[in-house]
């Protein structure tokens, strides 16, 4: 019965992580898209009378830049593990630790 519950205790962590990555990512990903169809004026569709909205392109940008630093932290994790290194978070940003 304890194998049973320490393997529910770390299923719950990995099915957490998928979600947010596995899901969340590409889900602000598309609202990078959509806020920059509306930062150049438009929805997807091709419109020449709509106007720009700089608002849009500053929230595309931030949605790429998180959608990037979440594939460059996922990089960092797998490459520094290869090394014998760990990412260590406990201050704001991570940092790699010796195992």
């Amino acid at each position: 019965m304890n194998q049973l519950a320490l393997a529910l205790s770390g299923a719950w962590k990995v099915l957490l992580v998928s979600l947010v990555l596995g899901a969340g990512l590409p889900l602000v990903f598309a609202a990078g898209i959509r806020s920059l169809a509306w930062g150049t004026g438009g929805e997807a569709e091709v419109d020449t009378s709509a106007r720009p909205h700089p608002l849009g392109r500053v929230l595309a940008g931030l949605c790429f830049a998180v959608v990037l630093a979440g594939i460059a932290i996922g990089i960092t994790i797998v490459v520094a593990s290869g090394f014998g290194k760990a990412v260590s978070f406990e201050h704001i940003y991570p940092t790699l630790v010796a195992k």
